[in-house]
């Protein structure tokens, strides 16, 4: 056996032992996909913003109108659904592709290490709801969502990583941003996971679709 054969040898074992212990099926299509749901919801809310005559979270933090929050509520609602099932269907395809299980030990620990951070943002975000302090609920959701990502990239590809830096520095900007929440919401769960999707998918993906 000669040494391109040891390397090749190595590879392969490296490989398997990821496999092992990582969910290597994140699809960047489906943090792409995610990342256009989120800007059209971010448009949707800017236009209702805008046609109260304001576009930013101020007046709807002093003015604590329900039926507004409501309809904020909604659409970040269907930005969430939208964007999970981008991320599902995007997963589960190329895990077909790949002949790998798509809910297994390891995706079940991507899972629990991501949901602690996030129920716990939830419930925190009830909490700013409950007291009308709207302005603090688009950084506690990116900071949180960072969190998430940072805590669950143990056991996925590291690159999700810094996009959890990524989420939290921004979720912290915004906090000195206060009444420009939207802006920041869209730059972080719309922009921030286009670019890494498509970092994704050119990294790990394209060679396959090629």
């Amino acid at each position: 056996m000669n040494e391109q054969q040891h390397l090749e040898t190595l590879t392969d074992i490296k490989r398997i032992m990821e496999r092992s212990t990582r969910f290597m099926s994140l699809s960047g299509l489906g943090g792409i996909g995610a990342g256009i749901s989120a800007l059209v919801g971010a448009y949707f809310a800017w236009n209702i913003l805008e046609a109260r005559g304001s576009s930013s979270y101020d007046g709807v933090a002093r003015g604590g109108e329900s039926l507004l929050v409501i309809r904020l509520l909604m659409i970040a609602a269907a930005v969430l659904v939208a964007a999970l099932g981008a991320g599902f269907y995007f997963t589960w395809r190329k895990a077909q592709r790949a002949g790998l299980p798509v809910w297994d030990v390891v995706a079940r620990k991507v899972f629990i290490n991501l949901m602690i951070p996030l129920a716990a943002g939830g419930l925190f975000i009830f909490g700013l709801l409950y007291n009308d302090q709207l302005a603090l609920i688009a950084p506690s959701c990116l900071v949180f969502y960072g969190l998430g990502l940072v805590n669950a990239s143990k056991y996925t590809v590291t690159d999700i990583r810094y996009l959890g830096y990524a989420e939290i520095l921004l979720g912290i900007l915004a906090l000195f941003n206060l009444y420009h929440g939207l802006l920041f919401w869209a730059l972080g769960f719309g922009v921030m996971h286009i670019i890494y999707g498509a970092l994704m998918w050119w990294k790990y993906e394209r060679v396959t679709a090629e």
